[in-house]
């Protein structure tokens, strides 16, 4: 699996975790917001600003 690529399981009520390293290269903690964009036959998460 290439580095930026990461296998997660979905829990029962749908949650995921996204991958440390991930969240770190993103500059993402917790308490943040992401925005859930479906393309074609994939599921894209981005980052989001709140205001």
């Amino acid at each position: 699996m290439p580095e930026n690529e990461e296998l997660v399981k979905i829990t029962a009520t749908g949650t995921i975790s996204i991958p440390k390293q991930f969240r770190k290269y993103l500059g993402m903690q917790k308490g943040d917001y992401v925005k859930v964009v479906l393309q074609d036959d994939s599921m894209v998460l981005k980052r989001a600003v709140i205001s």
